[in-house]
């Protein structure tokens, strides 16, 4: 019997570089501007979503459904039962039902902005207990509550799975999640949030992403628009309107929406340690910089062998562990970044010395705390 373990220790060296006076660098205030609409990079104060959840029964499944050692599924079918007029408290065989073909769920949804009662939503559906796959299941009608413990919608409808799940004789193939499913339009809204615009004297819009001057040029754009000066930056993220009386909010909310505005976003880098996924922006500027890349490498096999007394001893046979420890130190690979290098020319060296997902994560905060990266490093 042998078991390996491989363990890999990057070495990874990070030289910055000072431009030199000569050189020509590009200053962010000189990134060109983006034109984008209003209502794409700012919401409404006041007018948004609210979530939904609701606890619920997903039935006619095939075997795959929560087996008897969740106890909760059993309790959910015996009180829809009773609502149905079917009383079970007083049945023997209660302790002994099986429940494979029906499963526990709890149901999310989101409640759009103005929806009236009688409008469909769509709600997505996962498994609570041990079922193995929602495939072909129903869910029955199940009440979706808001934060403040008011049903506002009820969810019913057949599973749509993006994977599914075979298990035979202890063999097991899967793809994708079969305990989500979704259920397009399978609620119908019953209560809505109250929200009347035209008793609403002042409005405010809010950035997606907070920035000083595309808030004062989507002030400036709103005002060139209306040809009045009505909007006014309160801060980086909020702009305020100025509603004159008798306006129609609607129909100055459509106008404001459409007017195009130079925005400037953030240059960011976005990494992904779990799945080792890089985004980089094409706004991220490259400072100078000398990177080496290297690695140790340790190899630590173990083999068990089995010891055996001799015919006549006393002893006891006993598995002995053989343990090898093999390193080997790989030669650190360079990288040279020079003035005006690209986003381009970073990937392609890293792609030529094969470095991977997680190494190229870790050049990116080593590059970052060298201050050779001038964007914002975020890690999900």
């Amino acid at each position: 019997m042998r078991y390996d373990r491989h363990l890999y220790t990057p070495l990874l060296l990070v030289i910055a570089a000072l431009p030199s006076f000569g050189a020509a660098s590009v200053p962010a205030g000189m990134q060109p501007a983006r034109l984008a609409r209003v209502k794409d990079v700012a919401t409404v104060e006041g007018v948004r979503d609210n979530q939904l959840i609701g606890y619920g029964i997903v039935v006619g499944l095939r075997g795959t459904g929560d087996s008897q050692q969740t106890v909760f599924p059993l309790q959910t079918l015996i009180s829809t039962l009773e609502r149905m007029g079917v009383n079970l408290q007083q049945s023997p065989q209660l302790s002994t039902m099986r429940t494979q073909n029906m499963a526990s769920v709890f149901i999310s949804a989101t409640l759009p902005a103005f929806a009236r009662p009688g409008n469909k939503i769509d709600i997505t559906v996962s498994s609570a207990g041990d079922a193995r796959s929602l495939e072909g299941g129903l869910l029955l009608l199940t009440p979706l509550y808001g934060p403040d413990g008011q049903i506002y919608a009820e969810a019913q409808g057949p599973l749509v799975l993006g994977g599914y799940a075979v298990a035979s004789n202890g063999n097991l193939k899967q793809y994708n999640h079969p305990t989500t499913a979704r259920v397009p339009d399978g609620a119908m809204v019953e209560r809505s949030v109250p929200l009347d615009l035209s008793k609403m004297r002042a409005l405010s819009l809010l950035l997606n992403d907070a920035d000083f001057r595309t808030a004062e040029q989507m002030a400036a754009a709103i005002n060139k628009e209306m040809a009045r000066p009505m909007a006014h930056a309160v801060d980086s993220r909020r702009i305020t309107l100025d509603v004159p009386p008798g306006a129609d909010i609607p129909a100055l909310l459509a106008q404001v929406e459409s007017v195009e505005v130079e925005t400037y976003p953030r240059a960011k880098v976005v990494v992904n340690e779990r799945t080792g996924t890089v985004v980089i922006g094409g706004d991220v500027v490259l400072q100078p910089v000398s990177i080496l890349h290297g690695g140790l490498s340790i190899n630590v096999v173990t083999e068990y062998q089995v010891s055996q007394p001799n015919p006549f001893g006393q002893g006891t046979t006993q598995v002995v562990p053989q343990t090898t420890v093999q390193a080997q130190d790989q030669p650190a690979n360079r990288i040279e970044l020079k003035q005006g290098a690209t986003v381009d020319t970073l990937v392609e060296n890293l792609q030529q010395i094969g470095a991977t997902a997680r190494d190229i994560i870790s050049i990116l905060q080593a590059m970052k705390e060298a201050g050779a990266l001038e964007a914002e490093l975020e890690v999900l």
